[in-house]
């Protein structure tokens, strides 16, 4: 494409050299930040726990989970801009939806448990599918064991 531009061949090398010169580098865009909900959701539940024992403690189990790319397209959009300017409508691109290989690993603990680490390889997690492969045969059994004060706490953004 610079080529194309000014008529002759430049490296990968040569460009980031320049743009590096000018004071542009490359940065991973801003992750997505909790939302105002669940910040909330997590300051109540805070709130309401404040006084708890490590007995307490020990009926809540969290889970959560994580998508981990298999190809280099990892949706990690770099945009070359100047430090302080995270935010400026010029540094902000589009990002398409990602169309490489990827796993989605999910796990819970709690004080005196954890539960194996499941990887989804193929397909989306639906709501019936995270219902056949981890509520029914993990986290039931596992509320069961503890009784009527389990707790289950799934972090949200």
């Amino acid at each position: 494409m610079v080529a194309a531009a000014i008529g002759k061949a430049i490296s990968a090398t040569t460009v980031r050299r320049r743009l590096h010169k000018n004071g542009l580098y490359a940065r991973i865009r801003v992750c997505v930040h909790l939302s105002i909900q669940s910040k909330g959701v997590r300051f109540k539940l805070c709130r309401q726990h404040v006084n708890w024992t490590v007995s307490d403690w020990g009926n809540v189990m969290f889970a959560d989970e994580s998508r981990f790319a298999l190809q280099p397209d990892d949706k990690c959009v770099r945009v070359w801009r100047e430090q302080g300017t995270r935010n400026r409508p010029e540094n902000i691109t589009e990002q398409h939806a990602f169309r490489g290989l990827s796993i989605m690993v999910r796990e819970g603990i709690s004080l005196g448990y954890r539960t194996n680490l499941r990887i989804y390889r193929r397909g989306s997690v639906t709501a019936v599918r995270y219902r056949d492969e981890v509520l029914d045969p993990i986290v039931i059994l596992y509320a069961a064991a503890v009784g009527p004060s389990f707790i289950l706490t799934i972090w949200g953004r």
